[in-house]
């Protein structure tokens, strides 16, 4: 196994050229387990340490991108069996979120409940034509647990998000890019290879001022506009102790391209 990559029982971490992609592997629809939610902070993790890798697709595979929670496996579970794994599976995709590097999602068949979730812990959604999201969960008597009703509401507002949290009804591809829930609409065919050109572009980029940009963004969202410049501030200032701010101001007042190292 090279380094940098993981091998879990439904994550796989593989890495070629700087691009890691995260492979759930759990026929028939991936559901997301709590195994599974383990190997997924695991592989985040990292990802997100490995300096070897500079982007990251989320990929479930050609049929599914992910079903939702196992609901098998949580229907015998009670209020306090809940109420002691739910902090876990929350920050199991916020591990996700919090990779300091790009990250995409490829979004196959469905993307439904845990797994809309998910592709909401991405940067970015590429999805298929035939694709289908949503938050059912309200279907089941309950709402969203894992970031659903904070990501999805930050992403499409909280009018638009509440009408697919409290309906519980699934999006299609092209209703998903208008409202802003996919960022790109691809032949099925074609996610993979879609997903991976989104981010390719990143993997000889400035990681640390990448890292930064998104630390800035993310962070800035829970803050008041006054925090979120202060906060935009240090980060910005701190890019100037890194070897690429160096070559990156160098190279435009030299006229060439700049050959950044992440560091």
């Amino acid at each position: 196994m090279s380094e940098g990559s993981f091998k879990g029982e439904f994550v796989r971490l593989e890495v070629a050229d700087g691009l890691a992609t995260m492979h759930l592997d759990r026929p028939p629809m991936n559901a997301l387990n709590a195994a599974l939610q383990e190997e997924l902070r695991a592989a985040a993790g990292i990802a997100d340490a490995a300096p070897e890798i500079r982007a990251v697709v989320v990929y479930g595979g050609g049929k599914v991108f992910a079903a939702g929670a196992d609901i098998k496996e949580m229907a015998g579970m009670s209020y306090v069996d809940m109420a002691a794994r739910a902090p876990g599976l929350s920050s199991a995709f916020d591990a996700v979120a919090r990779i300091g590097k790009p990250v995409v999602a490829a979004v196959t068949g469905y993307a439904l409940g845990g797994g809309c979730e998910l592709a909401l812990a991405c940067d970015w959604r590429v999805v298929a034509d035939d694709a289908r999201l949503g938050q059912p969960e309200i279907k089941l008597g309950l709402i969203p647990g894992a970031g659903g009703t904070q990501r999805l509401a930050r992403l499409v507002g909280p009018a638009r998000a509440k009408d697919l949290i409290l309906s519980g009804r699934m999006v299609d591809a092209a209703e998903a890019l208008a409202i802003g829930l996919a960022d790109r609409v691809v032949p099925a065919a074609d996610v993979y290879d879609a997903a991976c050109a989104l981010v390719r572009p990143y993997l000889t980029g400035p990681a640390q001022a990448l890292r930064a940009a998104k630390l800035a963004v993310d962070g800035g969202l829970s803050m008041d506009l006054a925090a979120g410049l202060a906060w935009e501030t240090q980060l910005f200032a701190g890019l100037f102790a890194t070897a690429d701010r160096t070559e990156g101001m160098a190279a435009f007042v030299e006229k060439r391209k700049p050959d950044f190292t992440g560091r």
